[in-house]
């Protein structure tokens, strides 16, 4: 009698002696989100090392990948604005059909959502839970949103620069209860991409 087959005991690498340094699982993602993920691994990995193994994130929360179906769904679009009640989607007001996705969604294999924490964006309308939708692949130019790493930490602000030339980010809130960022020579920065769109649930 032999003792084959089957999981040997202590078989395979031992937990925590991999790249991220703790146990790991197999997951499936669609090819086309394959870049983005390893970006977002590579920035996580650099802010773990740079902070000595703490990794809180700050002013925004998860990061997610669109799953783009291969038949897109198709929803009315009605061109009138409607007071009360509802339009009939057999009535002649309804314009054309919409994809959500395609609407939403510029670049598949560069764009990702973040969920928003915290009211420094309220006064353009980012609340506490809603999915940003942020493009790696937009160039970012002065006035637009964007997802920026400093020192160490995620942010949503808006881009803007100072007397000096300097990038600085702003906030949009007007209690005042938030300041601009100012980016300094010594500043760790990175823009992590542009925000194109948001959106959110009410019930």
């Amino acid at each position: 009698m032999t003792n084959r087959g089957g999981k040997r005991e202590n078989a395979g690498r031992p937990t925590g002696q991999g790249k991220y340094g703790e146990s790991t699982v197999t997951m499936r993602i669609p090819q086309s989100q394959t870049a983005t993920v390893k970006s977002f691994l590579e920035a996580w990995q650099r802010k773990k090392a740079e902070s000595g193994g703490d990794t809180a994130v700050t002013e925004v929360d998860e990061f997610l990948t669109p799953a783009i179906s291969e038949q897109p769904t198709l929803l009315p679009l009605f061109s009138t604005k409607v007071a009360a009640g509802f339009p009939s989607p057999a009535d002649d007001h309804v314009e054309k059909q919409l994809d959500v996705s395609e609407f939403l969604i510029d670049h598949a294999a560069s764009t990702f959502f973040v969920t928003i924490k915290g009211d420094s964006m309220i006064d353009v309308g980012l609340l506490p839970g809603d999915k940003v939708v942020v493009d790696r692949s937009k160039t970012p130019g002065i006035g637009d949103i964007v997802l920026a790493v400093v020192d160490r930490e995620f942010t949503i602000k808006i881009l803007d620069h100072g007397a000096n030339r300097m990038p600085r980010l702003l906030p949009a809130n007007s209690t005042g209860a938030y300041k601009p960022i100012h980016i300094r020579p010594d500043t760790q920065f990175e823009i992590f991409g542009v925000v194109i769109g948001s959106f959110r649930r009410f019930k």
